[in-house]
């Protein structure tokens, strides 16, 4: 007769970055923790939530499902953080967003470079109003600027980082070769990264935080300091989530009139955003409530902030893994 015991060692799950039973904490736990902690100051401090979103993104932007390898795939990797990928048009400011994160990423070493740019994207939109994501951590990083993506996962996005373009070109088509804004978005989420219909307008109400640079994209007539603002985007202007003064630089256009409050006013206030020439919309948003696949999404979203932030996580978790290589293979959580 054979005789089965079940140890603890068997009955316990994997969390807090132990690997199971009584193996030791990953040591990288104590230092996310303090990481976290430290980058909700620098963001209350700069107001710089915004930049760090866009980093993230940027970052996972480069991720093409089509390439298995690693890190050829590209995606949340660190990669951004070296050149050529800094010098693409579409990531024109972000060195500063990377700067604001220089010194603390020494303070912890076993932290990666691609859980640093990843965490201080979740935590700002957290810090603006909106939903916790589950993240998961433990992201391997690039090492160098020859493991960046290479011009396959940029094929017809080239010039934009593998990125949406927010208007067509002069012949009327978007980089990709689309004809239609909704076409170009379903070509670099869909076919490019793997994501839905809901997952892309989930994502694109991230634009209730953030503006654009006249220096930076040519997209807009508003530009750098107070002399260049928009309305909605002077030093004196009241933006944040609770109400405190403070908007890191003062300049540029945003979506929204609360740029640093995420919250579903992308979707609410959209016709304001079409009628005043001091926000921004662009086809690529416009579609968003056009395109008949779209639109109901659209219009839950406006309904519902809960729905909102509910399907906002997972798509902003998912975009953080996207490419991702974990160590553990199943990340760490903390």
């Amino acid at each position: 007769t054979e005789i089965y015991t079940l140890s603890l060692h068997d009955a316990l799950p994997i969390s807090e970055g132990c690997f199971a039973g009584f193996a030791s904490p990953d040591p990288r736990v104590k230092e996310l923790k303090a990481l976290e902690a430290d980058l909700k100051n620098l963001i209350n401090t700069l107001n710089c939530s915004p930049i760090l979103v866009r980093l993230g993104w940027h970052d996972s932007g480069t991720f093409d499902q089509r390439i298995q390898s690693w890190p050829q795939c590209g995606g949340a990797n660190g990669a951004i953080r070296f050149n050529p990928e800094m010098n693409f048009v579409a990531n024109t400011g972000l060195a500063r967003a990377k700067g604001y994160l220089d010194k603390i990423g020494e303070k912890y070493p076993s932290v990666s470079w691609a859980d640093l740019i990843q965490m201080a994207s979740a935590v700002s939109v957290e810090m603006a109003g909106g939903p916790k994501i589950p993240m998961k951590y433990g992201r391997l990083a690039v090492t160098g600027p020859e493991q960046c993506a290479g011009s396959t996962s940029r094929e017809g996005f080239a010039a934009n980082a593998g990125l949406p373009s927010p208007i067509s070109g002069p012949d009327g088509k978007f980089p990709c070769g689309a004809a239609t804004p909704a076409a170009h978005l379903r070509n670099v989420f869909t076919k490019k990264m793997g994501f839905t219909d809901q997952e892309i307008v989930a994502l694109s109400g991230a634009h209730t935080i953030g503006r654009v640079f006249k220096e930076r994209s040519g997209t807009c007539p508003f530009g750098y300091t107070d002399a260049c603002a928009s309305k909605y985007s002077k030093s004196t202007c009241v933006v944040r989530a609770d109400g405190k003064p403070g908007v890191g630089e003062p300049g540029g256009a945003a979506w929204t009139k609360n740029w640093l409050t995420f919250d579903n006013s992308y979707f609410t206030q959209y016709k304001l955003a079409m009628e005043d020439d001091h926000l921004l919309w662009f086809p690529t948003d416009e579609c968003l409530h056009q395109d008949p696949a779209f639109k109901p999404i659209f219009a839950k979203y406006a309904e519902s902030q809960a729905a909102f932030f509910e399907d906002y996580a997972k798509a902003h978790k998912k975009l953080s893994e996207v490419g991702a290589k974990f160590d553990p293979p199943q990340g760490i959580t903390i």
